[in-house]
């Protein structure tokens, strides 16, 4: 099996997408499976788009290079849309509609949280399913984690790679501030990890650059508890790798963290975190005891992944037939427009070489 995945992997700090690649790509090679990041080889299998906006940083195909590809090079290629995005996330109001645009060219939806599937941005005439995000034991576990007294400083911490003020830096600073009284200012600690908004500034708070890997997860392991603060998360990496690294949550009701979080750790409204750190400072052990229970991991979501693609070849004659798209007068269209195109740079070659 080929498959091409719309994404060049970075070896830094690069958002939780970034990872998501980086782990399927070593997954399927461990099984075999050639893997590539661009449309050229004319016996590609699977197509995962990750992000339709070709012209992001990183990103290596969006759906008009797909819709190429499956007209001029392979029509035998399966798309797959893994949605993570929205408008919700961080107030722009053009997402929706461009996911759900690109999302005419695939066969299949994948979204990374359930929450997203409510939202108008596929088609949802085709078939999809949800499979969740996953980080990878290997480097995010809490072997070394020691586990709080109870006495000592609460040590919290979070961690975000985008520096949108929505990933919960109205609640981040309201924990600054709180660092400031008397009551709170021996019994917390707050340290956060990632990239800021500009203009933005703690007081009492320990901020450190971003990280990734197994520097991160040290980093993680030395804190007591993990405060995510996400404004409609589409799912995200950084509860998950907070949480495999030994440290429970308190969490923001939105988005799709009460499906990531759950039962390990206690959820709070709007900005209102407070009553959910003292509930958590006084059964720490409890939901401590829980974490060992966390299903989110790395080889649970690329065997699902694995699983569908296998899935979907089996039925790619069925899948192919059923193609609305290449049955459509918008297809139709698209075709004459690459023949024309492609019709004129042959005449631009001839021309060329007999000038």
């Amino acid at each position: 099996m080929k498959v091409a995945i719309g994404f060049d992997i970075r070896d830094t700090s690069w958002g939780g997408g970034n990872q998501f690649v980086k782990t399927l790509v070593e997954a399927l090679k461990v099984k075999g499976h050639k893997v590539t990041h661009n449309l050229i080889d004319n016996d590609i299998d699977i197509i995962l788009m990750i992000d339709p906006r070709s012209y992001n940083d990183g990103v290596t195909f969006g759906s008009l290079e797909i819709i190429k590809y499956l007209i001029l090079k392979n029509k035998n290629a399966l798309v797959i849309h893994r949605i993570n995005e929205c408008d919700e996330r961080k107030n722009t109001f053009h997402m929706n509609k461009l996911l759900k645009w690109s999302n005419y060219c695939a066969d299949f939806t994948v979204f990374i949280g359930s929450w997203l599937k409510n939202l108008d941005i596929y088609q949802k005439d085709k078939p999809s399913k949800v499979i969740l995000n996953g980080a990878d034991r290997k480097i995010f576990n809490s072997y070394d984690k020691k586990i709080w007294n109870g006495i000592s400083p609460i040590r919290i911490v979070t961690h975000h790679w985008s520096s949108n003020k929505m990933k919960g830096f109205d609640v981040y600073q309201r924990l600054d501030s709180l660092l400031s009284t008397c009551e709170w200012k021996n019994k917390v600690e707050f340290t956060y990890i990632g990239n800021l908004p500009n203009g933005f500034n703690f007081k009492n708070t320990n901020h450190l650059s971003p990280m990734h890997g197994k520097k991160l997860a040290l980093e993680l392991s030395k804190h007591d508890l993990y405060i995510s603060a996400s404004i409609n998360e589409p799912a995200g990496m950084h509860h998950i790798e907070g949480i495999l690294c030994g440290l429970p949550i308190i969490y923001r009701n939105s988005g799709a963290l009460p499906e990531y979080c759950g039962d390990f750790g206690i959820s709070f409204e709007s900005q209102d975190f407070l009553p959910a750190l003292m509930k958590m400072m006084k059964d720490y052990s409890i939901f401590k005891k829980k974490l060992v229970k966390y299903p989110h991991d790395s080889e649970k979501m690329t065997n699902e992944y694995l699983t569908l693609f296998s899935k979907l070849l089996k039925n790619r004659r069925k899948i192919i037939e059923k193609r609305f798209l290449l049955k459509s007068p918008f297809y139709l269209f698209l075709n004459l427009l690459f023949l024309i195109l492609k019709f004129r740079n042959i005449v631009k070659f001839i021309c060329k070489k007999n000038s």
